[in-house]
């Protein structure tokens, strides 16, 4: 990612007067309670989703001592306990990336849909992104399928996966097979990558469709599925110079797809992608969502509320303590209140994971620090799901080896 400029006098009073708004609104409302992970040493990359019944789901990958790669999978029961780890895959042509990660998603009617990432080539960013479904638990998959066009030398990943509620999913991704068909036909610049979407029922792709023909190369991409249908959001990217990189909001109501429309103008006139995307929730038609922008040379963290299923939203609340990293996840409590994740830098490579409640009339809570972490690329993306009337963290934490890192987050009566 592009390096910022040294925060300002003015950057630097704003971070000190969020602090003490903060301090005087009194005790962090947020409880942490360490728990016990089901990963091993040399792990990294966790994921965690929540199936309907409360069961959650964590995934990781493991490197392993034959130099392939597995990627795990545990269950965490009522009682607070995690099933012995299986594997999903293990092979040693894994695509491993600390930004583009693989998930489980539980999708209904007791099915999990897993994706990963496989090389396709010898090319550097030549991959494949696979897709697996398991009817039992996770102690099988089907034959893994591809949400994409098939033998196309390019790069395809940052996907979201969107139950959609009937045992299938809509699994949105970034696909680059446009840029790579280019390539090969002798273009000296490839086509920009794509956003795509296919809808994945019985493990097979049923449908397929281009979303958006234009957008930011290497950032996550985020879903949610409100009252209306899904809402989708990504970073996209314009024509000419300088390119501006904001975020991107689509909509399915009534079946048919929305036209992109910005998130909100930040204007951040970026040349290349800063491996930053947004995450978002929804309960029933209310919808937030967190995003990093580093516009007007100034890193931020943002996050924004809608209550009519992402049709408008309202103004950003910012909600970094000043120096952030980005890398959020969030989710949403009963009454609307957002629970932000994020990795702030304390200088050099030193960061912390840190966590807050946002509410909809854009007031912000007091920080809690989850972790202490690092600003490199090896402290990965925390992740969250809910769990009962709190969220569930899991983080890497860097180090040698690395390790998986879990702990449950309970918000407090005010």
């Amino acid at each position: 990612m592009p390096s910022l400029r040294r925060p300002s006098v003015a950057a630097t009073a704003v971070a000190a007067a969020l602090l003490v708004a903060a301090c005087e609104r009194g005790p962090v409302p947020l409880a942490l309670e360490p728990l016990p992970s089901p990963a091993a040493a040399q792990a990294a990359e966790p994921f965690v989703a929540r199936a309907d019944d409360g069961t959650i789901w964590m995934s990781w990958l493991e490197r392993q001592a034959d130099s392939s790669v597995a990627l795990r999978l545990s269950r965490r029961a009522a009682d607070g306990t995690w099933s012995t780890p299986t594997d999903v895959v293990r092979r040693t042509d894994l695509f491993v990336n600390w930004a583009d990660f693989p998930s489980v998603v539980p999708v209904g009617e007791g099915r999990l849909l897993a994706h990963w990432l496989q090389r396709s080539g010898n090319g550097k960013f030549a991959y494949d992104v696979m897709l697996a479904e398991s009817a039992d638990g996770g102690a099988s998959w089907s034959p893994a399928v591809l949400p994409h066009a098939a033998g196309i030398p390019a790069e395809h990943g940052f996907v979201s996966i969107l139950p959609r509620g009937d045992g299938g999913a809509d699994v949105i991704l970034l696909d680059g097979s446009a840029g790579g068909l280019a390539a090969a036909s002798g273009h000296e610049h490839g086509a920009p990558m794509q956003l795509a979407m296919a809808t994945v029922r019985a493990g097979s792709v049923v449908e397929s469709r281009l979303l958006d023909d234009r957008t930011c190369d290497c950032c996550q991409t985020a879903a949610a599925m409100t009252t209306q249908g899904p809402v989708v959001f990504y970073r996209d990217r314009t024509d000419g110079e300088p390119e501006v990189r904001d975020i991107a909001v689509l909509r399915r109501v009534n079946g048919t797809w929305s036209a992109p429309a910005p998130l909100h103008r930040d204007g951040w006139a970026i040349a290349s992608c800063p491996v930053n995307g947004p995450q978002a929730a929804a309960l029933g038609d209310t919808v937030a969502v967190a995003w990093f922008t580093g516009a007007r040379d100034t890193a931020r963290v943002n996050v924004a509320f809608s209550t009519d299923a992402g049709a408008t939203f309202s103004a950003p609340v910012r909600a970094d303590d000043g120096l952030p990293t980005g890398r959020v996840d969030l989710e949403l409590l009963d009454g609307g209140t957002a629970v932000l994740s994020w990795i702030e830098r304390l200088g050099g490579d030193t960061a912390q994971v840190r966590t807050r409640l946002v509410r909809r009339d854009g007031s912000v809570e007091p920080a809690l620090v989850v972790s202490p972490s690092s600003g490199a690329r090896s402290s990965g993306f925390p992740r969250m799901t809910r769990d009962g009337d709190g969220v569930l963290v899991a983080w890497t934490q860097p180090g040698t080896p690395s390790e998986v890192k879990v702990a449950r987050l309970r918000a407090g009566r005010r």
